[in-house]
């Protein structure tokens, strides 16, 4: 349920390569040695400096430092943030850095910023965080031995972003259903599969056309990574294992093995095939394009999804922008039958991994670590969470509150929110999750119960009523009904660049792409025969011996991270 197109690519932190291309910058010297200035690099902070930095991850509302968190930051610190999104895909961008020598100043390359740590591309952060971080260490605090890259090299490569102490107090994924549909049919009991099909079924029935056009039943993702997200995590969710992305993990002795291995899974897709057979699958679901589904959703004509909101939310933000909020989406925990416990709220502890990163290349690495820190401390939380007070919020009675302007935008145009105010879009260093107060008493970040509930439309609020509870996440299993995980979430373990599980890993997902969809487009008599085929594939790229080499993987972050 996290906020992960994470399953797709691995981390940081386990990967056990380490050559001599691969060893770290010595940042040692770096305050003596750094090019442009006459005394300690970083030893102006105000002065004005601009830093290049890549993005993996796309983001349609940066807002180039223009809003008001953005124009603060400039103030505050003197930096100002070139930044550059992927076009296309990322993993493209960062190999050819890495092969060309030509970095920007940072990076945030998810799981592929291991390629240029291979390369000689990233600074150990370490001996900066050691004489100029003392924020960021405050905000990792005892998981600060979690930034280590692996049992063999101890360097810190990356800043991970995750919010430390990380509280969940509403759900943003599941399977979702319109609210004018469990609206007119009575707020039914969505538990089961079947339970979801029925109702897509009964307000498809009387309601063939919306707007002049055919009614969508259920549309899914599977727009290159995005299968992950919407097509196939459903598959260990609905069946009650947690998302350790493309493995299933055994929790008393991390065995691992591709989770399209367990029986179980094999019957959901099973029904995804007879939702398609019966006419409720979205027929476009395998060849339509991000931009074609997002859409689609503001169309307003789709009545189910199986998403997360962070990849579905601009559509359903034209949907609130229009006032059709009707047509918006409330989220259920959905399993293949009442007995089966959704696993999406299993305790990871702290899951350092992806961040932000300072390159050989940068033009003031103290400064950059700086800017970092200042990201990181109780003045930049608030500003980077909460915004420009006086305008994004106030203070009443000792309590920060957003002013009804902003509450307004946030709920209900919440992209052009973003974009205006820059909230959200410089979550770039260390930071507190959810649920964590500062030294007033006040939330660092504004998802808290009480927010949760303002930020919530009419729609939402109605539906919760009618099922009887506060947030969509009480409708799920408590967090306390699960262990937490020793080794964090296994999407976030990476492979060793090029190596024999890596190449099998490629061909198990290139293989994967080609036979889920098929398995569930077939006619119904063929889905077993398909779904042999599927395994048979499988086992002759050696699936079996990759899941025994990602157990080994799984034993070395257990280390890394408790011992």
């Amino acid at each position: 349920m996290r906020k992960k197109a994470a399953t797709i690519t691995a981390v940081l932190l386990t990967a056990a390569i380490v050559t001599v291309t691969g060893c770290s910058k010595d940042t040692s010297d770096l305050a003596s040695s750094a090019p442009g200035n006459t005394k300690e690099a970083g030893s102006n902070e105000l002065a004005p400096i601009t830093f290049s930095m890549f993005s993996a991850d796309p983001n349609a509302d940066w807002d180039d430092m223009q809003s008001g968190v953005g124009k603060k930051i400039k103030e505050k610190t003197g930096v100002t943030l070139k930044e550059e999104f992927p076009v296309g895909a990322s993993d493209q961008k960062i190999s050819l850095m890495a092969s060309s020598g030509e970095y920007p100043d940072l990076v945030s390359g998810k799981g592929d910023v291991q390629k240029l740590i291979d390369a000689g591309a990233m600074v150990d952060l370490a001996p900066l965080i050691d004489k100029y971080g003392p924020n960021i260490k405050k905000v990792y605090g005892d998981y600060f031995k979690r930034l280590r890259y692996s049992n063999d090299d101890h360097a810190i490569y990356v800043l991970p972003t995750a919010g430390v102490n990380q509280k969940y107090f509403d759900a943003g994924g599941g399977f979702e259903l319109q609210h004018q549909v469990v609206k007119e049919l009575g707020y039914p009991k969505i538990k089961t599969v079947q339970d979801y099909e029925n109702a897509l079924k009964a307000y498809k029935e009387k309601h063939p056309t919306m707007d002049g056009n055919p009614t969508v039943g259920l549309s899914l993702l599977a727009d290159d990574w995005r299968i992950l997200i919407s097509v196939t995590n459903p598959a260990f969710y609905t069946t009650g294992a947690p998302d350790d992305g493309e493995f299933n993990i055994d929790q008393n002795t991390y065995e691992a093995k591709y989770h399209f291995l367990r029986p179980e899974e094999k019957e959901y897709f099973r029904w995804l095939n007879h939702m398609n057979s019966i006419g409720l699958l979205d027929p476009e679901s395998f060849v339509q394009k991000y931009d074609q589904y997002k859409a689609k959703v503001a169309s307003g004509r789709v009545l189910g999804l199986i998403d997360q909101n962070w990849e579905y939310g601009d559509g359903e933000n034209v949907l609130k922008k229009d006032g059709k909020l009707d047509q918006t989406y409330a989220h259920f925990p959905v399993t293949m039958n009442e007995n089966v416990k959704e696993h999406s709220f299993q305790d990871t502890g702290y899951l350092a991994g992806w961040g932000i990163g300072i390159t050989t290349k940068a033009k003031d690495p103290v400064r950059a670590i700086k800017f970092l820190d200042w990201l990181a401390s109780d003045e930049g939380q608030v500003l980077v969470n909460w915004g420009i007070e006086g305008v994004d919020y106030k203070v009443e009675n000792g309590k920060r509150v957003l002013t009804p302007e902003a509450q307004d935008k946030k709920t209900n145009n919440p992209s052009g929110y973003k974009k205006e105010n820059g909230i959200g879009n410089y979550f770039l260093s260390a930071r507190y999750g959810d649920g964590v107060k500062d030294p007033t008493g006040n939330y660092y970040t504004t998802s808290f119960p009480e927010q949760i509930q303002k930020n919530y439309t009419k729609a939402d609020l109605e539906t919760l009523k009618a099922y009887n509870v506060t947030t969509y996440k009480d409708l799920w299993p408590k967090d306390e009904e699960f262990p937490v995980r020793k080794y964090g979430a296994a999407w976030g373990i990476s492979m060793p660049t090029g190596s024999d599980i890596q190449v099998t890993f490629q061909k198990s997902e290139d293989i994967m792409k080609k036979r889920i969809p098929e398995a569930i487009l077939a006619k119904p008599e063929d889905f077993d025969k398909v779904w042999d085929a599927f395994m048979a594939d499988l086992e002759k790229v050696g699936v079996k011996k990759m899941g025994e080499q990602f157990t080994q993987l799984v034993k070395d972050r257990v280390k890394l991270w408790n011992e």
